[in-house]
């Protein structure tokens, strides 16, 4: 047994408390935690390893939170960045669980934001959105379902206009090299990007101001 023989708010981080048994520092805990303690009480073993391990779960809880605050991450995003901060998997799970059942971590909501996003700012093909949704350890199942909606001849058809600007001066030939070879690189299928590079090509009319004015026959 040792006997807690004071508790101190920590110097920098006030919303810690020192704890020290028998005379000496032996471990900080968070301040809700340290609130049930007080000096004189004694504490086995088994007890300082339940406070110690409730006060991992807590903060491994609150990195979650302060890492989900600055974007919509996935499951699996957030489980590698707990396990890089060192929490143990006791922890690292527990955290997961709480900030799912609190709706802060939901691989279909995840999944659905990150396609939107890609669309609305960086359109690309099924192929490199599912790519990217992997990377982000996202299942196979709950990708396909955030890919089934998507308009992928609208999409390419924005890419494809998004870039106009910077091809003015381009012949009717480069230009379709140009088109063909970025749709590519975006992911989308090769019949689509051929479909749309004519499509584009053929009925300029059907575009965008500036993207009518990208137009120059060789």
């Amino acid at each position: 047994m040792a006997e807690i023989t004071a508790l101190q708010l920590h110097r920098r981080r006030r919303e810690r408390v020192n704890v020290y048994l028998d005379g000496a520092h032996a471990f900080s805990l968070s301040l809700t935690l340290a609130a049930s303690l007080q000096t004189g009480q004694q504490l086995d073993a088994t007890g300082i390893a339940q406070l110690q391990d409730a006060d991992e779960r807590a903060r491994a809880i609150d990195q979650a939170a302060r890492f989900l605050g600055r974007r919509p991450r996935s499951v699996a995003e957030v489980r590698r960045q707990l396990k890089r901060k060192g929490f143990a998997d006791a922890a690292v799970t527990a955290a997961l669980e709480h900030m799912t059942q609190q709706g802060y971590l939901d691989d279909h909501a995840f999944a659905r934001f990150w396609v939107e996003d890609r669309l609305r700012f960086r359109p690309m093909g099924q192929r490199a959105l599912r790519y990217g949704l992997r990377q982000k350890g996202v299942d196979a199942e709950v990708i396909e379902t955030a890919l089934a909606s998507l308009d992928s001849a609208e999409a390419a058809r924005r890419a494809a206009r998004n870039q106009l600007r910077r091809w003015r001066q381009l012949t009717h030939e480069e230009l379709r090299h140009k088109l063909w070879a970025f749709l590519q690189r975006r992911g989308f299928e090769g019949d689509l990007c051929r479909e749309v590079v004519a499509e584009i090509l053929t009925d300029p009319a059907a575009g965008e101001p500036a993207f009518r004015a990208c137009m120059h026959e060789e």
